[in-house]
């Protein structure tokens, strides 16, 4: 019989779906944690640094582990482990005498499982035998984006009709999305990535210079993608002056969208396009986008830089996924691992550069927005060099 790839595609979609929804889910109740659990706002942001702590730490043991277990049953934990984290979230906090060691119990299990996820999700399509590989990865990483959306648009909803003291509810509801993909994920064909289910060693990995180039090209896609869209929020609502919740609509949740178009028109027209140079535009765009929101006057173009930016970078993550794959395609897991955590290593210290720039500077965010125009800089200088080795192997 056929093997049903389609399967295997839902199942991936379902779980960056997922990973959108343990990333984003519990920042939206950060002010109701505050108020209900009487926890200091400084405390309560350890719940984002602990939950991309542990991604990066998961990212770097996938390398070593995942191919000796599995991927089936390692994709099939990362889903038990969000589903479990979500469902913690609602209760744990009510059960444990420090509500806050409660939450942090709860955000690293599901981080566990965002990052298995975010690290096999990729190379399990990859090994798909699908035709136009390249489209196929960006498509799979749109599926973030809409997530990201949905969990907005879709808790904002819920809490102006239920009431945000119904969130425990919600947190339950959200778990069963990755409950019932633990049927596909059990179910789907899962092919190996190498011929022999064993790919390049670390230490090997390491020694190739085109893998280092696309280690400096994902750290600068994180920390373009995840400086302004940490920002954009707050950039919305001291630029125009917005409410919390709209300040929300119009700078993260638009960010996403024009995210996701980016990722889908290139899932549906990349077998047309040349990746390499969509990139170098991407990252184009990108810088301009950077200096709309930091140098301009005019605080709607501003304020479109923030929105725009989200379409420069929707390429980046996925692209480099696919250049170095297509280069390196014997990298195995300990590619994806080490790609994956060279982007979260970007998302983590993007933003915290963007905002310790931006304390220096009297809190004048715009001046902070403004360093973030290195990372698309090197992102085209490292892309410029790769095609210049490109050419010089024909």
């Amino acid at each position: 019989m056929a093997k049903n790839y389609k399967k295997t595609l839902t199942a991936c979609y379902l779980g960056f779906i997922t990973q959108a929804i343990a990333a984003n889910f519990a920042p939206l109740l950060f002010l109701k944690f505050h108020s209900d659990y009487h926890i200091p706002l400084g405390k309560i942001a350890l719940i984002s640094t602990v939950f991309f702590l542990t991604q990066l730490i998961v990212d770097v043991l996938c390398s070593y582990f995942a191919d000796r277990i599995g991927y089936r049953r390692c994709v099939i934990a990362s889903e038990l482990c969000s589903a479990l984290g979500l469902i913690g979230l609602a209760f744990l906090p009510e059960f444990l005498s420090d509500p806050l060691a409660g939450m942090i119990v709860s955000v690293v299990i599901y981080a566990v499982g965002s990052g298995l996820i975010e690290v096999l999700g990729s190379p399990i399509v990859e090994a798909c035998p699908f035709e136009h590989k390249e489209a196929a990865m960006s498509l799979l990483h749109s599926f973030y984006c809409w997530g990201s959306v949905g969990v907005i648009l879709l808790s904002t909803v819920f809490f102006a009709v239920f009431g945000i003291d119904s969130w425990k509810w919600l947190a339950c509801i959200w778990a069963l999305i990755p409950l019932y993909n633990i049927y596909n994920f059990a179910t789907c064909p899962i092919e190996p990535l190498a011929e022999d289910g064993k790919g390049m060693r670390v230490s090997r990995l390491l020694k190739v210079p085109i893998f280092w180039i696309a280690i400096i090209l994902m750290v600068c896609a994180g920390a373009s993608e995840l400086s302004m869209a940490q920002w954009a929020s707050a950039y919305a609502e001291s630029a125009l002056g917005l409410s919390k919740a709209m300040g929300d609509l119009a700078g993260p949740c638009m960010f996403a969208v024009t995210m996701g178009i980016s990722r889908v028109i290139f899932g549906k027209y990349g077998d047309r396009l040349d990746l390499m140079k969509f990139m170098i535009g991407s990252g184009c765009l990108c810088l301009l986008c950077y200096v709309s929101a930091s140098l301009s006057d005019n605080a709607v173009l501003g304020l479109i830089g923030c929105i725009m930016c989200g379409f420069s970078v929707g390429i980046m993550w996925p692209g480099t996924i696919s250049i170095c794959s297509g280069k390196l395609p014997a990298g195995g897991t300990a590619m994806f691992a080490l790609l994956a955590m060279a982007g979260d290593l970007g998302g983590a210290f993007g933003p915290g550069l963007v905002g310790a720039i931006t304390q220096n500077a009297g809190n004048d965010l715009k001046k902070g927005m403004l360093i973030g125009c290195l990372f698309p800089l090197i992102l085209i200088v490292c892309l410029l060099l790769l095609k210049s080795m490109r050419k010089g192997t024909k």
